[in-house]
């Protein structure tokens, strides 16, 4: 007679795993707690007792996914320059989806809504970019409404991880374009005294990179 099966964490990890690759790869509808188990070699029962069932165990994986944004945008320095802090976190948020693309699907592919101007907890990946944008609002460098600048940050970071992680950019495409779109996107929401200032250290740039004869 075979030793029964113990649901410990190892038993969780996997059923995790296989849960989050599953909702990465296909339609929640699709991940049922039998073809989660069967994937992770454990019983039905394990799912139920663990995670209370399917709902539960959906909770676990988008609650890692969050927990691990969250802790990488948080760990972002606070610098002098409030305009590079939010660059900053715009590079953070895209290493983590690039390291991360199955949760990274799990949490903005649809399994669940993402609302930047709904409530922040004190978790939420979203506090640390509204913390800079306040921060920023302040000294004069955007100008707007917080939430709305937020948005538009996030959508164009979106934008752009999902087609890299859909493999629709190549690395020096995708380098260029997040650079340009960030860079765009900060400035279009800065004061107009920062705003000509950030034009003329461009064209300086620019003028200072053109070949000589």
């Amino acid at each position: 007679m075979g030793r029964p099966r113990t649901n410990d964490q190892a038993v969780k990890e996997r059923l995790v795993l296989c849960a989050t690759e599953m909702l990465a790869t296909g339609p929640q509808e699709s991940v049922t707690v039998r073809a989660v188990a069967a994937a992770a070699e454990a019983s039905t029962a394990a799912v139920y007792s663990l995670f209370g069932g399917k709902d539960g165990l959906i909770g676990e994986v988008r609650d890692r996914a969050v927990a691990g944004l969250f802790q990488d945008v948080s760990a972002v320095q606070t610098s002098a320059d409030s305009l590079a802090d939010l660059y900053a976190l715009a590079v953070a948020y895209r290493r983590w989806g690039r390291g991360h693309s199955h949760l990274y699907t799990v949490l903005f592919g649809g399994v669940q809504s993402f609302d930047p101007s709904g409530e922040v907890g004190t978790s939420d990946p979203i506090r640390p970019l509204l913390t800079a944008i306040d921060r920023a609002l302040a000294e004069s460098v955007l100008v707007g409404e917080a939430t709305t600048i937020a948005l538009s940050i996030w959508a164009t970071l979106h934008g752009l991880v999902t087609l890299e992680l859909a493999g629709a950019l190549d690395a020096a495409t995708a380098e260029a374009a997040f650079g340009a779109a960030i860079g765009a996107t900060l400035r279009g929401w800065t004061t107009p005294a920062v705003f000509r200032s950030l034009r003329q250290v461009e064209l300086a740039t620019d003028h200072r990179s053109e070949p000589r004869c």
